[in-house]
Order: structure tokens, then C-alpha cells, then sequence
């Protein structure tokens, strides 16, 4: 995977450059030791890794206003950072950049249960968001499967989904303000705690955007009244494609599930060893959630049963209790996590049609026996949103570039049966290259316009998104 090379001059700067960030913050908050900074060296794309020249790590929005102007006057890039779980690569540094970190932002700054909306600083996390209000009954509802780890700014920047985003949407459709700094020190306010912000949808563009525009430090958010009752079905098959074809059907019948969550044979069994949740072994299984009253349940779980029950499946399984249910959610929240136990993996981010998922399902076992390389399947299903993981062995040498000619093929189909190459991890320098093979020339220029209003020096994370021959000139390469 190509970076730019490191610009001398910047490198050249190191001293100063570290002398004037301690003269706007603490020295704890400026990690500059090579040692140290290799802590930062990498986001959840582990399979690449360059130390920063520096890292910082702002207690507020002044500070990180600060910070930037510093940078912004020096000719220093900056990559901003949450908690460092971007599988994309959407937090890693170049060797002449300062990464900037929000993880000291995390405190609750307003709550109004009347009008339903949170403001937070951006580094808090984002099952903590929850936290801070189900007490009253309420909830946050993006829940990407790091909620744990993963912060609101890092959500914002990649507009990250999760499993019930098939309902309550991703975080684009729960975000309702932010406060940015831009790559000059200015701050702006985009949004507010309301649904509809008048004039230009200046936050349709600020969400999603990896960390190009600017920096968010704070964010206001919709919560919602926690939902009477829900209670997932488990449903087992013995092929991914008829798992597929369920799923399709039960979209097709109307019904809407808060979420529908698909795992293939091999997380299955990686699940089951790493947490034990009761799964059967089967080849693929679906976890069907409804909610509502206890009769909306009956009769939402009623209809999909016999859907699924049209396509044979080898088990089909209701919750009887919140302990059984917590246990069906175990698994699925803790499949990453079991996959990584037993192989090297990549896990990719492509959407699709939900009615392209037999066929999807179908060539990418078909790919996997070309490549030889393995394939673990896990995904929202119920938006198309899949997570294939390809299993390759870091140590050996040209398995990681295997790897990613596979990973690549997988996301060309994607984007031709009408899907993207991103549902929620973000493009960064994973899906970079693959741009062009779903936007035109003239598509990407537009983008390309619009960092150059926000940051004309292409001083914010410059080396992601698009391919670098696309952007050298911005660069000022």
C-alpha cells in the first residue's frame, strides 16, 4: 500500500515544531519520543504501521484549535485520530505528520430528555453515550460492533453503522450538530439540536468525511426512548446462499426487523470456541431481531418464521429470555474478536443490494477457492452491509498482497451489482485505489472541490480517500 514519501522539510521541523506544541499544552499531552509514538503507528488496519512525527492529545476545543493553527502555520499535516479502531486505515499516519488524538475529549456536556438530543465532546465512547442516559430510558442507537472502544468523532468521520442501523439508520441519520475546528484554528458550529438545520447541509458533508474537513470536538446527538420489549430469533441453514434468499424474502414481505445479522460456518465455529453462545453448526445463521409490545413481537417473529421456514432451515430458535437473548447477541458481538483468535484476517466493507446477497455469497466462495485464501462472513445483512474476512498469514511473504487482490475483486463486485465500496468502515487507504472504479472523473473532482473550500492546503489527513495520483497537485507533490 503506497504513502506519500515524508516531505524533508517537515521532518526538519520536528524541534520547533514540538517546542511550540508544548507552549499550548501540557507535556503529557505532546508525545514525541520515537518510542512513544509507535503507540500511534497504526488504526485497526493493523497490517500497516508508520510512527507519526508527533502526537497530541487535546483536553478541549481551544486546545485543539491551538493546535492546528500551529500546524496550519508550519505546513504540518495532521491526522486526526479517535480511538484508533478504523479498520480502513483512516488514522494512519505519515511519518511527517502530527496525529491528533480526541481520546481527553470524552466528558457529557448537555442532556435534554424533552427534546431527546445528547451533546458530548467527540473522543467520549460510544456505548458511553448510552450510558449516560439509559438510566432515564433512553438510548443511542448506532451500535458498530467496537461500541465498546470506538469513539463518537471516529463514528462521525467514518459514519459508522452497527447492528440495529437497519431500523434507526447510522450515525449520519442520529446526528443532529457538531462543533468543528477547521486546519486553521477557526471553530465553526454546523447543525444544532434540532432535526433540520436551515441553509446548505453542511453536515451531510462533515459526516463521513474521514477527518478531511476538519476536526469535530463536539457533537450533538438524537437519543430515543428504549423500546418496550425485543427478543431475537436464531435460524440455522446448511447454505449461505439460501441464508441469502431468507433474507431477501423477509425485506421483500415487508417486515421490519431492528436487525438481521448473517455469520457463515467459519465464524460460527470461531464464535462458539471463543465465547460459547449455543450456536448449532451449521453453515450459515441468521440473528433476526424485532421489537415492540409483547403481541407486535408475536406477530413480527410469526411472519418470519414462516418465511424461513419456507427455506428449510436446519434450526430455528426464538428467545425466551433476556439471558438467552444476551447469549445470541454474545456470539455476533464477539466474532471479530474469535476470527482474530484463530488466523491473520482483513475484514473488508462493501454494500450491496439485498437481493444480490445469494449471488454475492455465491462468488466470493468461488473467489475463495481461486485465490486460495479462506473466507469468514459476517455482516448486517438487512441493509446489504457485508464484513467478508479474508484469512491470510502475515508471516508468509506475498500472502498480504494475495490478500488484498482478493479483498479488491470482492469490492469490484460489490460496486457492480449496483452496491459501493463502503457501508460503514470508511474508504482511507484500503479502498483508496478502487475509487475510480465507482465514481467518474468529473464524480471525484466534486469531491475534490469540496476539501479544497475546506482546507485549500490539503493539510488533514491528505492521503486518504482518493488515489494519490488524483491528488499529487493538492498536495503539493
Amino acid at each position: 500500500m503506497d504513502m506519500p514519501t515524508p516531505d524533508p522539510v517537515v521532518l526538519a521541523k520536528k524541534e520547533s515544531l514540538v517546542q511550540r506544541l508544548l507552549s499550548v499544552l501540557p507535556p503529557d499531552a505532546v508525545v514525541h519520543d520515537p518510542v512513544e509514538t509507535r503507540a500511534y503507528e497504526c488504526d485497526g488496519l493493523a497490517a500497516y504501521k508508520c510512527p507519526p512525527l508527533v502526537a497530541v492529545l487535546p483536553g478541549s476545543t481551544a486546545e485543539v484549535s491551538a493546535v492546528l493553527k500551529i500546524c496550519h502555520d508550519m505546513g504540518v499535516p495532521v491526522v486526526p485520530r479517535g480511538a484508533g479502531t478504523s479498520l480502513s486505515g483512516g488514522a494512519l499516519p505519515t511519518a511527517d505528520s502530527v496525529i491528533l488524538g480526541v481520546a481527553r475529549l470524552n466528558g457529557v456536556l448537555e442532556t435534554d430528555y424533552d427534546n431527546r438530543f445528547i451533546r458530548v465532546q467527540s473522543g467520549r465512547t460510544n456505548l458511553s453515550v448510552t450510558g449516560a442516559v439509559e438510566e432515564n430510558g433512553f438510548f443511542y442507537a448506532p451500535d458498530p460492533s467496537s461500541q465498546l472502544a470506538c469513539a463518537i468523532a471516529g463514528n462521525i468521520a467514518m459514519n459508522s453503522g452497527g447492528a440495529h442501523c437497519l431500523k434507526y439508520g447510522v450515525t449520519t441519520n442520529n446526528l443532529l450538530g457538531v462543533t468543528m475546528v477547521m486546519m486553521d484554528g477557526s471553530v465553526v458550529e454546523i447543525g444544532g439540536a434540532h432535526l433540520d438545520a436551515g441553509g446548505l447541509d453542511l453536515l451531510g458533508l462533515i459526516c463521513g468525511s474521514e477527518g478531511q474537513l476538519g476536526v469535530v470536538t463536539e457533537a450533538t446527538l438524537r437519543i430515543l426512548p428504549k423500546p418496550e420489549g425485543a427478543r431475537p430469533l436464531l435460524i440455522g441453514f446448511n447454505s449461505s446462499e439460501v441464508a441469502g434468499a431468507c433474507v431477501s424474502d423477509i425485506i421483500r414481505a415487508g417486515v421490519l426487523p431492528v436487525a438481521i445479522e448473517f455469520m457463515d460456518r467459519p465464524c460460527i465455529r470461531a464464535t462458539e470456541a471463543f465465547a460459547k453462545p449455543g450456536y448449532p453448526d451449521c453453515e450459515a445463521l441468521l440473528i433476526v431481531e424485532v421489537e415492540g409490545s409483547e403481541a407486535e413481537i408475536d406477530a413480527q417473529l410469526g411472519v418470519i418464521e414462516d418465511i424461513a421456514r419456507s427455506h428449510d432451515p436446519v434450526e430455528l430458535r426464538a428467545s425466551k429470555s433476556e439471558d438467552e437473548s444476551a447469549r445470541i447477541w454474545l456470539g455476533r458481538k464477539s466474532a471479530f474478536g474469535a476470527m482474530g483468535q484463530i488466523n491473520d484476517y482483513m475484514c473488508l466493507d462493501g454494500t450491496i443490494p439485498v437481493s444480490s446477497l445469494p449471488h454475492v455469497l455465491g462468488r466470493i466462495s468461488e473467489m475463495s477457492v481461486e485465490y486460495g485464501l479462506d473466507v469468514g462472513n459476517v455482516f448486517h445483512a438487512g441493509d446489504g452491509n457485508m464484513h467478508p474476512l479474508i484469512l491470510y498469514d502475515a508471516n508468509k511473504p506475498g500472502d498480504l498482497e494475495l490478500c488484498e487482490a482478493f479483498g479488491a475483486d470482492i469490492l469490484k463486485l460489490c460496486v457492480e451489482v449496483g452496491g459501493c465500496l463502503t457501508g460503514e468502515h470508511g474508504v482511507g487507504i484500503e479502498k483508496r485505489d478502487l475509487m475510480p472504479n465507482q465514481y467518474g472523473t468529473d464524480d471525484l473532482e466534486v469531491q475534490l472541490a469540496v476539501k479544497d473550500v475546506f482546507d485549500p492546503g490539503w493539510l488533514l489527513n491528505p492521503a486518504k480517500v482518493f488515489p494519490l495520483d488524483v491528488t499529487q497537485s493538492r498536495r503539493g507533490g
